[in-house]
Protein backbone atom coordinates (compact mmCIF):
# COMPACT_ATOMS: atom_id res chain seq x y z
CA UNK A 1 0.00 0.00 0.00
CA UNK A 2 1.62 3.32 -0.48
CA UNK A 3 0.80 5.85 1.97
CA UNK A 4 -0.31 9.34 1.20
CA UNK A 5 2.46 12.00 1.17
CA UNK A 6 2.57 13.46 4.35
CA UNK A 7 0.31 10.96 5.87
CA UNK A 8 2.18 9.61 9.60
CA UNK A 9 3.18 5.74 9.56
CA UNK A 10 0.42 4.10 11.83
CA UNK A 11 2.07 1.11 14.35
CA UNK A 12 0.62 -1.79 12.41
CA UNK A 13 2.11 -0.47 9.41
CA UNK A 14 5.36 2.32 9.06
CA UNK A 15 7.78 2.71 6.67
CA UNK A 16 10.31 0.47 7.70
CA UNK A 17 7.59 -2.43 8.21
CA UNK A 18 7.60 -3.05 4.33
CA UNK A 19 11.13 -3.39 2.16
CA UNK A 20 10.67 -1.97 -1.50
CA UNK A 21 12.54 -3.55 -4.33
CA UNK A 22 12.84 0.13 -6.04
CA UNK A 23 12.63 3.61 -4.24
CA UNK A 24 13.22 6.62 -7.19
CA UNK A 25 14.08 10.24 -6.08
CA UNK A 26 12.74 12.54 -8.29
CA UNK A 27 10.04 11.81 -10.94
CA UNK A 28 11.14 13.56 -14.08
CA UNK A 29 11.25 12.10 -17.43
CA UNK A 30 14.31 9.86 -16.51
CA UNK A 31 12.24 8.08 -13.10
CA UNK A 32 9.38 8.19 -15.35
CA UNK A 33 10.96 6.04 -18.28
CA UNK A 34 12.07 3.95 -15.14
CA UNK A 35 8.46 3.90 -13.80
CA UNK A 36 7.13 2.71 -16.85
CA UNK A 37 9.54 -0.41 -17.32
CA UNK A 38 8.92 -1.45 -14.08
CA UNK A 39 5.39 -1.74 -14.75
CA UNK A 40 5.70 -3.17 -17.38
CA UNK A 41 7.95 -6.35 -16.68
CA UNK A 42 5.53 -6.44 -13.67
CA UNK A 43 7.79 -5.43 -10.86
CA UNK A 44 5.91 -2.08 -10.18
CA UNK A 45 4.26 -3.19 -7.41
CA UNK A 46 7.07 -2.70 -4.74
CA UNK A 47 8.63 0.13 -6.26
CA UNK A 48 7.69 3.94 -4.82
CA UNK A 49 9.07 7.37 -6.81
CA UNK A 50 9.60 10.41 -4.34
CA UNK A 51 9.19 14.30 -6.04
CA UNK A 52 9.37 17.25 -4.12
CA UNK A 53 7.10 18.93 -6.65
CA UNK A 54 3.56 19.10 -5.76
CA UNK A 55 2.89 18.01 -8.88
CA UNK A 56 4.10 16.68 -12.14
CA UNK A 57 5.92 18.92 -13.31
CA UNK A 58 8.76 19.04 -16.56
CA UNK A 59 10.22 22.60 -17.20
CA UNK A 60 7.54 24.33 -16.45
CA UNK A 61 9.33 27.59 -16.69
CA UNK A 62 10.44 27.25 -20.66
CA UNK A 63 6.87 25.83 -21.87
CA UNK A 64 7.09 28.70 -24.60
CA UNK A 65 4.13 29.00 -26.83
CA UNK A 66 5.06 27.35 -30.21
CA UNK A 67 8.36 25.63 -29.11
CA UNK A 68 9.24 22.41 -30.09
CA UNK A 69 10.81 19.74 -28.85
CA UNK A 70 14.21 19.01 -29.97
CA UNK A 71 14.29 15.25 -30.33
CA UNK A 72 12.41 12.93 -32.49
CA UNK A 73 9.27 11.91 -30.65
CA UNK A 74 10.36 8.45 -31.25
CA UNK A 75 12.79 8.88 -29.04
CA UNK A 76 9.96 9.23 -25.75
CA UNK A 77 9.99 7.24 -22.37
CA UNK A 78 9.08 3.96 -23.47
CA UNK A 79 9.36 3.33 -27.69
CA UNK A 80 13.63 3.09 -27.78
CA UNK A 81 13.08 0.16 -25.35
CA UNK A 82 10.01 -1.64 -26.73
CA UNK A 83 8.09 -0.25 -29.86
CA UNK A 84 4.88 -2.12 -28.67
CA UNK A 85 4.83 -0.32 -25.53
CA UNK A 86 1.42 1.81 -25.03
CA UNK A 87 3.41 4.33 -22.83
CA UNK A 88 4.50 5.64 -26.43
CA UNK A 89 4.38 8.98 -27.59
CA UNK A 90 1.83 7.42 -30.25
CA UNK A 91 -0.12 5.72 -27.92
CA UNK A 92 -0.48 8.95 -26.05
CA UNK A 93 -1.78 10.48 -29.74
CA UNK A 94 -4.08 7.86 -29.82
CA UNK A 95 -5.80 7.98 -26.78
CA UNK A 96 -6.33 11.91 -27.26
CA UNK A 97 -7.79 11.65 -30.86
CA UNK A 98 -4.63 13.62 -32.24
CA UNK A 99 -2.70 10.83 -34.40
CA UNK A 100 -4.02 11.89 -37.66
CA UNK A 101 -3.54 15.28 -37.47
CA UNK A 102 0.21 14.85 -35.55
CA UNK A 103 1.00 13.31 -38.93
CA UNK A 104 -0.12 15.58 -41.20
CA UNK A 105 2.19 18.27 -39.75
CA UNK A 106 4.81 16.09 -41.56
CA UNK A 107 7.39 16.75 -37.97
CA UNK A 108 8.98 14.28 -36.24
CA UNK A 109 9.40 17.49 -33.95
CA UNK A 110 6.33 18.21 -30.92
CA UNK A 111 5.64 21.22 -29.17
CA UNK A 112 7.40 21.22 -25.97
CA UNK A 113 3.89 22.05 -24.30
CA UNK A 114 2.46 18.65 -26.13
CA UNK A 115 5.36 17.18 -24.86
CA UNK A 116 4.68 17.97 -21.37
CA UNK A 117 1.23 16.98 -21.76
CA UNK A 118 2.12 13.73 -22.88
CA UNK A 119 4.90 13.03 -19.90
CA UNK A 120 1.96 14.40 -17.61
CA UNK A 121 -0.35 11.61 -19.13
CA UNK A 122 2.14 8.84 -18.78
CA UNK A 123 2.65 10.35 -14.87
CA UNK A 124 -1.28 10.17 -14.43
CA UNK A 125 -1.60 6.14 -15.18
CA UNK A 126 1.24 5.27 -12.83
CA UNK A 127 0.17 8.01 -9.83
CA UNK A 128 0.11 5.03 -7.69
CA UNK A 129 3.77 4.64 -7.62
CA UNK A 130 4.48 8.16 -7.20
CA UNK A 131 4.64 10.43 -3.44
CA UNK A 132 4.33 14.17 -4.43
CA UNK A 133 5.39 17.02 -2.15
CA UNK A 134 8.23 14.74 -0.55
CA UNK A 135 11.78 15.73 -0.91
CA UNK A 136 14.30 13.22 0.00
CA UNK A 137 17.13 14.62 1.87
CA UNK A 138 19.32 11.87 2.98
CA UNK A 139 19.91 7.96 3.18
CA UNK A 140 20.66 5.77 5.68
CA UNK A 141 21.70 2.00 6.05
CA UNK A 142 20.31 -1.05 7.31
CA UNK A 143 22.68 -4.13 8.63
CA UNK A 144 22.30 -7.08 9.22
CA UNK A 145 25.29 -9.37 10.57
CA UNK A 146 27.58 -6.69 9.24
CA UNK A 147 25.77 -6.09 5.89
CA UNK A 148 23.97 -3.17 4.79
CA UNK A 149 20.90 -4.70 3.35
CA UNK A 150 18.71 -2.05 3.08
CA UNK A 151 18.35 1.61 3.07
CA UNK A 152 16.19 3.97 4.75
CA UNK A 153 15.31 6.90 2.63
CA UNK A 154 14.89 10.14 4.76
CA UNK A 155 12.86 13.34 4.54
CA UNK A 156 14.18 15.48 7.20
CA UNK A 157 14.25 13.00 10.49
CA UNK A 158 11.39 10.68 9.32
CA UNK A 159 11.77 7.78 7.41
CA UNK A 160 9.81 7.88 3.97
CA UNK A 161 10.58 4.26 2.80
CA UNK A 162 12.74 1.68 3.56
CA UNK A 163 14.47 0.02 0.48
CA UNK A 164 16.67 -2.42 -1.39
CA UNK A 165 17.27 -0.19 -4.36
CA UNK A 166 17.72 3.00 -4.84
CA UNK A 167 17.59 5.40 -8.32
CA UNK A 168 18.48 8.97 -8.16
CA UNK A 169 17.37 10.97 -10.81
CA UNK A 170 17.06 14.63 -9.13
CA UNK A 171 17.20 16.80 -12.07
CA UNK A 172 19.44 19.37 -13.43
CA UNK A 173 20.10 22.86 -11.37
CA UNK A 174 19.85 26.32 -12.74
CA UNK A 175 23.93 27.13 -13.73
CA UNK A 176 24.57 30.78 -13.23
CA UNK A 177 27.72 33.01 -13.87
CA UNK A 178 30.29 32.86 -10.83
CA UNK A 179 28.89 35.39 -8.54
CA UNK A 180 26.10 35.86 -9.87
CA UNK A 181 23.02 36.67 -7.68
CA UNK A 182 19.18 36.57 -8.45
CA UNK A 183 16.57 38.74 -7.36
CA UNK A 184 13.10 40.25 -8.37
CA UNK A 185 14.53 41.67 -11.67
CA UNK A 186 17.20 39.01 -12.04
CA UNK A 187 16.82 34.93 -12.61
CA UNK A 188 17.56 32.32 -14.64
CA UNK A 189 15.69 31.52 -17.63
CA UNK A 190 14.13 28.39 -16.28
CA UNK A 191 11.86 30.68 -13.98
CA UNK A 192 11.08 32.43 -17.26
CA UNK A 193 7.29 32.04 -17.55
CA UNK A 194 6.88 31.86 -13.57
CA UNK A 195 8.26 35.44 -13.25
CA UNK A 196 7.22 37.62 -16.47
CA UNK A 197 3.82 37.91 -15.71
CA UNK A 198 4.91 40.02 -12.46
CA UNK A 199 5.76 42.27 -15.57
CA UNK A 200 2.89 42.06 -17.56
CA UNK A 201 1.55 45.28 -16.43
CA UNK A 202 4.27 47.64 -16.50
CA UNK A 203 5.79 46.38 -19.34
CA UNK A 204 9.71 46.48 -19.46
CA UNK A 205 11.31 48.79 -21.44
CA UNK A 206 14.64 46.98 -22.08
CA UNK A 207 15.93 43.31 -20.85
CA UNK A 208 19.17 41.52 -20.91
CA UNK A 209 19.31 38.15 -21.72
CA UNK A 210 22.43 36.35 -21.19
CA UNK A 211 23.58 33.45 -23.25
CA UNK A 212 24.63 31.73 -26.54
CA UNK A 213 22.63 28.62 -26.87
CA UNK A 214 19.01 27.52 -27.77
CA UNK A 215 17.02 29.12 -24.56
CA UNK A 216 18.52 32.12 -24.67
CA UNK A 217 17.27 32.56 -28.15
CA UNK A 218 14.05 31.20 -27.40
CA UNK A 219 14.01 33.74 -24.23
CA UNK A 220 15.04 36.78 -26.78
CA UNK A 221 12.49 35.75 -29.36
CA UNK A 222 9.85 35.54 -26.50
CA UNK A 223 10.69 38.96 -25.12
CA UNK A 224 10.19 40.66 -28.48
CA UNK A 225 6.97 38.94 -29.03
CA UNK A 226 5.33 39.52 -25.40
CA UNK A 227 6.66 43.41 -24.88
CA UNK A 228 6.68 44.74 -28.02
CA UNK A 229 8.06 47.79 -26.90
CA UNK A 230 10.99 46.46 -25.32
CA UNK A 231 14.75 46.84 -26.44
CA UNK A 232 16.48 43.52 -25.92
CA UNK A 233 19.72 43.04 -25.70
CA UNK A 234 21.59 39.68 -26.06
CA UNK A 235 25.26 39.01 -24.52
CA UNK A 236 27.28 36.10 -25.03
CA UNK A 237 31.21 35.82 -25.42
CA UNK A 238 30.74 34.16 -29.00
CA UNK A 239 30.68 36.47 -32.41
CA UNK A 240 26.97 35.42 -32.94
CA UNK A 241 24.92 32.27 -32.28
CA UNK A 242 25.71 28.93 -33.33
CA UNK A 243 23.69 26.86 -35.41
CA UNK A 244 22.70 23.05 -33.25
CA UNK A 245 24.94 20.41 -35.24
CA UNK A 246 21.86 17.77 -35.90
CA UNK A 247 23.13 16.13 -38.91
CA UNK A 248 22.86 12.03 -39.29
CA UNK A 249 26.09 10.88 -38.67
CA UNK A 250 27.09 13.55 -35.97
CA UNK A 251 23.46 12.49 -34.11
CA UNK A 252 25.18 8.84 -34.02
CA UNK A 253 26.61 10.52 -30.99
CA UNK A 254 23.32 9.74 -28.98
CA UNK A 255 22.93 6.31 -30.18
CA UNK A 256 22.59 3.78 -27.58
CA UNK A 257 25.43 1.52 -28.95
CA UNK A 258 27.41 5.05 -28.60
CA UNK A 259 26.96 5.07 -24.57
CA UNK A 260 29.27 1.58 -24.73
CA UNK A 261 31.89 3.22 -27.15
CA UNK A 262 32.05 6.05 -24.70
CA UNK A 263 32.09 4.34 -21.04
CA UNK A 264 34.87 1.98 -22.02
CA UNK A 265 37.27 4.20 -23.81
CA UNK A 266 40.10 5.52 -22.27
CA UNK A 267 40.19 8.89 -20.82
CA UNK A 268 41.63 11.39 -23.45
CA UNK A 269 39.33 9.71 -26.26
CA UNK A 270 36.25 10.53 -23.61
CA UNK A 271 37.73 13.84 -23.76
CA UNK A 272 37.98 14.21 -27.51
CA UNK A 273 34.60 13.07 -28.09
CA UNK A 274 33.01 15.38 -26.43
CA UNK A 275 35.16 17.75 -27.72
CA UNK A 276 34.09 17.19 -31.28
CA UNK A 277 30.58 16.69 -30.91
CA UNK A 278 29.94 19.62 -27.95
CA UNK A 279 28.41 21.27 -31.06
CA UNK A 280 25.07 18.42 -30.80
CA UNK A 281 23.83 19.98 -27.66
CA UNK A 282 26.25 22.93 -25.67
CA UNK A 283 25.75 26.70 -26.78
CA UNK A 284 23.64 26.01 -29.74
CA UNK A 285 20.72 27.00 -31.63
CA UNK A 286 18.25 25.12 -33.73
CA UNK A 287 18.45 26.58 -37.62
CA UNK A 288 14.92 27.24 -37.26
CA UNK A 289 15.33 29.23 -34.24
CA UNK A 290 18.51 30.97 -35.50
CA UNK A 291 17.05 31.98 -38.93
CA UNK A 292 14.15 33.71 -37.14
CA UNK A 293 15.30 35.87 -34.71
CA UNK A 294 18.08 36.73 -37.38
CA UNK A 295 14.82 37.67 -39.78
CA UNK A 296 13.48 39.54 -36.92
CA UNK A 297 16.22 41.36 -36.14
CA UNK A 298 16.95 42.30 -40.26
CA UNK A 299 12.83 43.89 -40.34
CA UNK A 300 13.60 45.69 -36.98
CA UNK A 301 16.48 47.71 -38.78
CA UNK A 302 13.97 47.82 -42.63
CA UNK A 303 11.24 49.54 -40.28
CA UNK A 304 13.78 51.56 -38.39
CA UNK A 305 13.11 49.82 -34.97
CA UNK A 306 15.79 47.55 -34.12
CA UNK A 307 14.49 46.07 -30.66
CA UNK A 308 17.05 43.38 -30.79
CA UNK A 309 20.22 44.49 -29.87
CA UNK A 310 23.47 41.47 -30.24
CA UNK A 311 26.13 42.31 -27.40
CA UNK A 312 28.23 39.61 -29.12
CA UNK A 313 32.07 39.05 -28.40
CA UNK A 314 30.76 40.45 -25.31
CA UNK A 315 30.88 39.57 -21.20
CA UNK A 316 28.22 40.59 -18.66
CA UNK A 317 30.60 42.28 -16.02
CA UNK A 318 28.57 43.55 -13.50
CA UNK A 319 24.65 43.88 -12.32
CA UNK A 320 23.29 46.04 -9.31
CA UNK A 321 19.66 45.81 -8.45
CA UNK A 322 18.82 49.74 -8.16
CA UNK A 323 14.94 49.92 -7.20
CA UNK A 324 12.79 49.23 -10.18
CA UNK A 325 15.70 49.14 -12.14
CA UNK A 326 19.30 46.94 -12.71
CA UNK A 327 22.40 48.58 -13.89
CA UNK A 328 24.41 46.31 -16.43
CA UNK A 329 27.68 46.42 -17.19
CA UNK A 330 28.66 44.68 -20.35
CA UNK A 331 32.57 44.81 -21.73
CA UNK A 332 33.20 44.05 -25.28
CA UNK A 333 36.02 42.08 -25.58
CA UNK A 334 38.02 42.87 -28.50
CA UNK A 335 38.64 46.46 -26.81
CA UNK A 336 37.61 46.14 -23.45
CA UNK A 337 35.11 48.99 -23.74
CA UNK A 338 32.71 49.04 -21.48
CA UNK A 339 28.57 49.65 -21.79
CA UNK A 340 26.20 50.88 -18.84
CA UNK A 341 22.90 49.78 -19.55
CA UNK A 342 19.82 49.91 -17.22
CA UNK A 343 17.74 47.29 -17.41
CA UNK A 344 13.93 46.17 -16.01
CA UNK A 345 15.51 42.54 -15.86
CA UNK A 346 18.09 40.29 -16.75
CA UNK A 347 17.68 36.69 -17.60
CA UNK A 348 20.27 34.37 -17.27
CA UNK A 349 19.82 31.54 -19.79
CA UNK A 350 23.21 29.89 -19.18
CA UNK A 351 22.19 26.55 -18.69
CA UNK A 352 22.35 23.57 -15.91
CA UNK A 353 24.14 21.52 -14.18
CA UNK A 354 23.56 17.67 -13.13
CA UNK A 355 22.61 17.34 -9.31
CA UNK A 356 25.43 15.79 -7.49
CA UNK A 357 23.98 12.50 -5.98
CA UNK A 358 26.39 12.74 -3.11
CA UNK A 359 24.31 15.29 -1.35
CA UNK A 360 21.96 12.55 -0.53
CA UNK A 361 24.42 9.80 0.16
CA UNK A 362 25.96 10.86 3.16
CA UNK A 363 25.07 8.28 4.86
CA UNK A 364 26.59 5.80 3.30
CA UNK A 365 29.57 7.71 1.87
CA UNK A 366 32.11 4.94 3.08
CA UNK A 367 30.60 2.18 1.30
CA UNK A 368 31.61 4.19 -2.29
CA UNK A 369 33.84 3.21 -4.21
CA UNK A 370 36.04 5.85 -5.33
CA UNK A 371 39.16 6.26 -8.26
CA UNK A 372 42.12 7.93 -7.40
CA UNK A 373 41.14 11.55 -8.02
CA UNK A 374 37.86 10.65 -5.41
CA UNK A 375 35.45 10.61 -8.21
CA UNK A 376 32.57 7.90 -7.34
CA UNK A 377 32.59 4.98 -10.03
CA UNK A 378 30.05 4.30 -11.76
CA UNK A 379 29.10 0.39 -13.42
CA UNK A 380 28.10 0.75 -17.28
CA UNK A 381 24.79 -0.39 -15.19
CA UNK A 382 24.40 3.19 -14.13
CA UNK A 383 25.23 1.21 -10.71
CA UNK A 384 27.43 3.09 -8.20
CA UNK A 385 29.88 0.39 -7.41
CA UNK A 386 29.77 -0.05 -3.49
CA UNK A 387 32.03 -2.29 -0.86
CA UNK A 388 31.66 -5.91 -0.52
CA UNK A 389 29.56 -5.58 2.75
CA UNK A 390 27.03 -3.52 0.48
CA UNK A 391 24.32 -5.44 -0.60
CA UNK A 392 21.70 -2.71 -1.90
CA UNK A 393 21.91 -0.97 -5.36
CA UNK A 394 22.25 2.36 -5.98
CA UNK A 395 21.65 4.15 -9.67
CA UNK A 396 21.72 7.39 -10.79
CA UNK A 397 20.04 8.88 -14.12
CA UNK A 398 21.52 11.97 -15.42
CA UNK A 399 24.90 12.56 -13.28
CA UNK A 400 26.97 10.33 -15.80
CA UNK A 401 27.97 12.56 -18.49
CA UNK A 402 31.78 12.21 -17.24
CA UNK A 403 31.15 8.61 -17.42
CA UNK A 404 28.31 7.45 -20.09
CA UNK A 405 28.77 10.27 -22.56
CA UNK A 406 26.98 12.98 -23.81
CA UNK A 407 23.21 11.98 -23.93
CA UNK A 408 23.47 11.50 -20.39
CA UNK A 409 21.12 14.46 -18.99
CA UNK A 410 19.10 14.82 -22.64
CA UNK A 411 15.94 12.71 -23.46
CA UNK A 412 17.80 10.76 -26.53
CA UNK A 413 18.79 7.74 -23.87
CA UNK A 414 15.93 7.68 -21.23
CA UNK A 415 13.67 5.08 -22.89
CA UNK A 416 16.77 2.70 -23.35
CA UNK A 417 18.71 3.69 -19.98
CA UNK A 418 15.25 2.97 -18.06
CA UNK A 419 15.63 -0.34 -19.47
CA UNK A 420 18.84 -1.37 -18.68
CA UNK A 421 18.71 0.04 -15.16
CA UNK A 422 14.97 -2.42 -14.62
CA UNK A 423 17.22 -5.50 -15.69
CA UNK A 424 19.86 -4.92 -13.47
CA UNK A 425 17.57 -4.35 -10.72
CA UNK A 426 15.54 -7.49 -11.87
CA UNK A 427 18.32 -9.31 -12.56
CA UNK A 428 19.75 -9.32 -9.06
CA UNK A 429 23.08 -9.26 -9.95
CA UNK A 430 25.95 -7.00 -10.28
CA UNK A 431 26.41 -5.77 -14.23
CA UNK A 432 29.09 -8.47 -15.63
CA UNK A 433 31.26 -5.58 -16.86
CA UNK A 434 31.46 -3.92 -13.52
CA UNK A 435 35.01 -4.85 -13.44
CA UNK A 436 36.28 -4.23 -16.57
CA UNK A 437 34.07 -0.20 -16.67
CA UNK A 438 36.06 0.33 -13.40
CA UNK A 439 39.56 -0.14 -14.75
CA UNK A 440 38.38 1.69 -17.62
CA UNK A 441 37.07 4.87 -15.72
CA UNK A 442 39.88 4.98 -13.24
CA UNK A 443 41.32 7.87 -12.70
CA UNK A 444 38.98 10.26 -15.04
CA UNK A 445 37.68 13.27 -13.71
CA UNK A 446 35.37 13.93 -16.37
Amino acid sequence: MTRLAGQAPTAQHSPESEVRDVTGIGFGAANLALAVALHESGAGGRALFLEKQKEFGWHRGMLIEGSSLQVSFLKDIATMRNPTSDFGFLSYLQEKGRLVDFINQHTLLPSRIEYHDYLQWAADRLGHMVEYGVEATGVRPVTDAGEVVALDVLAGDRVVTRTRNLVIASGLRPRLPEGAETGERVWHSSQLLHRLPAFDERPPRRAVVVGAGQSAAEVAAHLMERYPQAEVCAVFSRYGYSVADSSPFANRVFDPAAVDDFYFAPPEVKQAIMRYHGGTNYAVVDEDVLQGLYRRQYEQKVTGTPRLRVMNASRLVSVEPRGETAAVRVEFLPTGEHADLDADLVVYATGYRSADPAELLGGVAGSLRRDAAGQVLIGRDYRLSTTGDFRCGIYVQGATEATHGIASTLLSMVAVRAGEIAQSIIGGRRDPDRTAGTKAVAGNRG
